[in-house]
């Protein structure tokens, strides 16, 4: 990773700025106008300046945007583990990493960014175990809604009833919807015309994506205007409907993760969602869930920064023992990065599955306990470790307040049957797995 520019403190200028204009106003001072609107003008320009800079190309050479450079650029990889689905093993491991996933969510989300000491005294004031072992029984504003649906004391162990609301687990029913809608040969085009469908709105790399769509913008041009969101973690957490479809066949996990991420991202965005759509899909075929992490990577550029983050995170693992070494190992190493970025998330999602192996509540409770955007990190260590150990190692304290009830923001898509929709991803497996070797794998068109 290059290292980020000493940035100058302008959130701190901007509102001392704010402030003083509000103040003279309050005194009856005249030309205020002039001075802001000369700073405006200032930053849209550096602004321009900045987004016109050119990019190292050789560095944009090992981290291609299309798929065909991207698989030329992979380590040696197995592309595919199962030639075809045994019903009994697939079944109960899509239980484990479906329920493991939305676990893991649920756990993280109402202490999404808190930082380490907050959620420690939370713990605490509960009389709870930290890194948590159980859905926490109290979490404050508990009357406040998410999302504006479900009030935060519904992600708590007495209030649940049903999966509450949340963006990881809306985007894994939405790549369900996606794949029966258009077949799991959808292009990039068909995930535009879905999100138009069904999302009522998006944050960060999607907000963009899904407001550039309404403004005609093609959908292959869409994740690429306007968009600084583009390498952060919003595509990796739509990573797991590909690999529950294409279970034992991490190649094709990847390339229906790289048409879907292509919408919104871009190099380490859409890495992020083929890795973690590649591990998952290996997950299935495993028992080691850190070999699932180490088979994903066979499918994304092998010199990346994604890559090289990953690989440095398994190389130093047996030094990292608990959540405070993970969060201070990454906080250290990528200084300056932003909390939602693919790779700093990637790196604590990859330790919370060293450290807790198949022991699925230290997973996603020591996760969950590192802090920054730990909603999806457990979440997705949840599903790999899930689609490892199975419905049947997952304790039941972790599903049965879900009720076979999934709550959705999506449009017209307000609830969901658990049951129905592990169905419904049983019926892709088997029609993606009854294509021949080759099938499916080849680049889709964009637009």
């Amino acid at each position: 990773m290059n290292k980020y520019p000493q940035l100058p403190e302008y959130k701190k200028l901007v509102e001392l700025i704010t402030l003083q204009a509000q103040l003279k106003a309050e005194h009856g001072a005249e030309g205020i106008a002039r001075p802001l609107a000369r700073a405006e003008l200032a930053l849209r320009a550096a602004l321009r300046e900045l987004q016109a800079l050119p990019v190292d190309r050789e560095l944009a050479k090992r981290e291609p945007n299309d798929l065909e450079a991207i698989r030329a650029l992979r380590p040696r990889g197995p592309r595919r583990l199962w030639t075809g689905l045994n019903l009994k093993v697939y079944r109960d491991r899509l239980a484990g990493a479906f329920l493991g996933r939305m676990a893991g969510c649920t756990l993280g989300a109402p202490v999404e960014f808190w930082p380490i000491p907050k959620m420690e005294a939370l713990a605490a004031e509960n009389g709870e175990a930290f890194p948590p072992t159980d859905y926490w029984g109290y979490v404050p504003q508990p009357k406040e809604k998410r999302y504006s649906m479900s009030p935060r004391e519904n992600y708590t162990r007495t209030k649940m009833r049903g999966v509450p609301v949340d963006d990881d687990t809306i985007y894994t029913l939405l790549g369900l919807l996606i794949a029966e809608g258009y077949s799991p040969e959808f292009s990039t085009a068909d995930v535009g015309a879905a999100w138009v469908k069904y999302l009522p709105y998006a944050c960060t790399a999607e907000d963009v994506a899904l407001k550039n769509l309404k403004k005609g913008i093609p959908a292959g041009q869409a994740g690429a205007q306007d968009n600084p969101y583009c390498e952060w973690i919003g595509a990796d957490i739509r990573a797991d409907p590909w690999g529950y479809m294409a279970p034992g066949w991490p190649e094709r996990a990847a390339s229906m993760a790289y048409r879907d991420a292509y919408l919104s991202h871009r190099r380490q965005g859409i890495y992020g969602e083929m890795f973690f759509a590649a591990a998952l899909a290996a997950a299935f075929a495993v028992d080691d869930p850190v070999g699932a992490l180490r088979i994903g990577l066979s499918e994304i550029p092998k010199n990346c920064a994604l890559a090289n983050a990953v690989r440095w995170a398994l190389r130093v693992s047996p030094d990292i023992k608990d959540y405070k070494q993970a969060r201070a190992a990454t906080d250290k190493k990528f200084k300056g990065m932003h909390p939602v970025h693919t790779i700093n998330n990637a790196c604590l999602t990859v330790w919370g599955i060293t450290i807790g192996k198949t022991d699925f509540t230290r997973v996603i409770g020591e996760t969950v306990a590192m802090g920054m955007d730990n909603d999806c990190t457990a979440a997705t260590a949840g599903s790999i470790v899930g689609a490892v150990v199975g419905k049947r190692r997952i304790p039941s304290k972790w599903y049965k307040p879900f009720n076979d009830t999934i709550h959705s923001y999506l449009l017209d898509r307000k609830r969901f049957s658990i049951r129905d929709v592990l169905n419904r991803f049983e019926v892709q497996a088997m029609a993606i797995h009854s294509q021949p070797a080759g099938a499916g794998d080849a680049p889709k068109p964009r637009t």
